[in-house]
């Protein structure tokens, strides 16, 4: 059972960048206008932040965190871990982009540094990574980013995911406080599920080849090629509603909370009607969820705190707030982490 806590730890500051390009649903000319507008309807996602050719997640997040870092008056040298969550590394299989990222900061050798390829729920994983280190007092100072590029691994004639992923990247400050409540997790995993949410070619399992660029169409009428990403959309939204509510509940249990303790709920924004079905499940109230995703789209590790930083900066400048962050999709893998936020800096949303 995965039921985690790590003490004396405590998130101190977030930032976010989106790419500057906006791309509007309702101006899509390759899917019917019936389709698009049901689309916006259910989904929640009006448009998206698509970046260019020469930005990469790298980018996104290195932006964040130079401006929060500025922000906050944070020395560099105190900066002992930096993770990076993404599966839109700058290389596909070496070096590791968080040693490209250390060097692009120019934080100090000693800085320990290294990637992790996970996606909707990476954000609760690299907190739960980076709180590990911290706790014990040896590194006093962790960030950690999370990113993705995923409109670029979307097929633009592919109905179940052309219109859904945006790009965003976002970085996390996080500090050893002996006197911080700490923060507590549960993290779980179905990899049975891992066919739900896949680019099937490019790796070593199914290497690219010229047959990984030839777009093929399926029973359903989807139109990819193996190396864009293919979303069982069916199964993932049955993932969606049944795990999320079960990771909640089996932390709030635990920790013996109710709703009442929680200020807000912010989920990873996978899609509006599987959000709100959620929701309603947990019996959490609408002002206690705040979304992003109708701007954003789904920005799949990045959701969840750039929805902090787009949709709660004004609430949490006000008061110290207790928070359930929850993130669930490909892998099959899904999280939930309870702390609270208190004197936590939030730097104005960064475009690139």
């Amino acid at each position: 059972m995965a039921l985690l806590y790590n003490k004396n730890v405590s998130v101190t500051g977030i930032s976010a960048c989106v790419p500057r390009e906006v791309v509007r649903n309702q101006d899509n000319g390759v899917f019917a206008e019936n389709d698009i507008k049901s689309f916006i309807s259910n989904v929640g996602i009006e448009e998206y932040r698509a970046s260019g050719p020469g930005i990469c997640a790298s980018d996104l997040c290195v932006a964040a965190a130079e401006k929060l870092i500025e922000d906050m008056g944070i020395n560099k040298e105190d900066i002992g871990i930096v993770v990076f969550v993404s599966q839109s590394p700058d290389y596909y299989f070496l070096p590791n982009t968080a040693c490209i990222i250390q060097h692009r900061l120019h934080l100090s050798k000693e800085t320990l540094a290294f990637d992790v390829p996970l996606g909707c729920s990476g954000y609760v994983y690299g907190l739960n990574m980076i709180a590990s280190y911290l706790s014990s007092g040896q590194i006093k100072k962790g960030l950690l980013l999370v990113g993705d590029t995923g409109s670029k691994t979307t097929n633009a004639k592919d109905k179940s995911s052309a219109l859904l992923f945006g790009d965003a990247g976002a970085a996390t400050m996080l500090e050893y406080d002996p006197n911080a409540s700490g923060i507590h997790f549960h993290l779980a995993t179905d990899g049975s599920g891992y066919k739900a949410i896949i680019v099937p070619e490019g790796g070593f399992r199914n290497r690219f080849s010229h047959e990984s660029l030839i777009e093929k169409t399926d029973a359903e009428g989807l139109t990819r090629c193996g190396i864009n990403v293919h979303l069982d959309g069916f199964d993932v939204f049955s993932f969606g509603i049944t795990e999320a509510p079960k990771t909640v509940k089996k932390l709030t249990e635990h920790l013996g909370i109710t709703n009442d303790h929680i200020d807000f709920a912010v989920f990873h924004q996978a899609n509006k009607m599987m959000n709100e079905k959620i929701r309603k499940k947990l019996a959490l109230p609408e002002d206690k969820v705040p979304y992003s995703l109708k701007k954003f789209g789904n920005t799949s590790s990045a959701s969840i705190p750039l929805t902090i930083v787009t949709a709660l900066r004004e609430q949490l400048h006000k008061k110290s707030s207790s928070v359930i962050l929850c993130g669930f999709g490909v892998g099959l893998s899904w999280g939930t982490a309870y702390t609270t936020l208190g004197n936590l800096f939030l730097s104005e949303l960064v475009e690139l």
